[in-house]
């Protein structure tokens, strides 16, 4: 009997995380969607992470790792990477080491709703979910802290010149939008999520589904967070790549709408 076909693929690069792991691999072993993959793109991890690696494909064959390639640089080289094993007709989802599903049945909640856009004759081509930050400190239960989620304001192009942006990681990468753009420029090492996003918008005929779904828990301690000035010149051009003179505005409004999710977030300090 044939294997089902993989609906969705997500990407996780790695490099000596396998320790953030478990909580991620044990998320979606415990789906109710079950026609899934996860491809792993290490990137020159020691003897010990890719053991592990190897030993997890070879008890779910729904796993599997790629050592990163040297020509693809940095995390979203390796996320290009995961963009060119995609299959045609599959969804794409991104995540880090410390990511895992907010629970057993937020796949085929996306998958449904994915499907009920295309019985409705307007076939997506993202689906953009929400995502919560969560607090990870050794010996102590993940607390949650602010909420990430895309602001809808009557179209996707204006949501973005306001200020919001899709969280990549509650972010499912249709076929379409793959076909149009396919791939981050990896010229941005902090935000070629922003200016991905930005970029589909000059396509006129882009479908989003916005779903309140919050469907993934993402530890709170990532690179970008450690790079501030850096990240803020990258999303500082994005958005004048996209939006010329009135790059400040959103800029201004992104970071105004962060503030206020870190105030209004469960255990967050003002």
């Amino acid at each position: 009997m044939a294997a089902a076909p993989v609906m969705i693929r997500l990407i996780v690069p790695t490099r000596n995380s396998h320790r953030l792991l478990p909580r991620l691999v044990a998320s979606l072993q415990e789906q109710s969607l079950r026609q899934w993959r996860l491809s792993f793109i290490d990137g020159a991890s020691n003897a010990e992470h890719r053991a592990w690696l190897e030993d997890l494909c070879h008890r779910d064959h729904r796993f599997e790792w790629h050592p990163q390639h040297p020509d693809r640089v940095g995390i979203f080289g390796a996320m290009n990477q995961g963009f060119a094993l995609a299959q045609p007709a599959e969804w794409l989802l991104f995540w880090g080491s410390d990511d895992w599903a907010a629970g057993p049945g937020v796949l085929e909640e996306a998958w449904a709703q994915l499907l009920r856009a295309e019985r409705a004759g307007q076939p997506a081509d993202l689906l953009v979910s929400a995502a919560r930050y969560v607090h990870l400190a050794a010996g102590e239960p993940p607390r949650p802290a602010r909420r990430s989620a895309f602001r809808w304001r009557h179209s996707y192009r204006r949501s973005l010149l306001l200020g919001s942006t899709p969280p990549h990681q509650a972010t499912l990468i249709g076929p379409g939008a793959r076909r149009r753009i396919a791939g981050y420029r990896e010229d941005f090492r902090l935000a070629a999520d922003l200016d991905y996003f930005l970029r589909l918008a000059r396509w006129p005929e882009l479908r989003v589904v916005c779903s309140t779904l919050e469907l993934v828990r993402m530890g709170d301690g990532g690179i970008s967070g450690q790079q501030t000035g850096h990240r803020l010149a990258e999303v500082r051009r994005a958005y004048q790549e996209a939006f010329g003179m009135l790059w400040w505005l959103p800029f201004l409004l992104r970071y105004g709408q962060r503030l206020q999710s870190r105030l209004l977030a469960p255990g967050e300090q003002p």
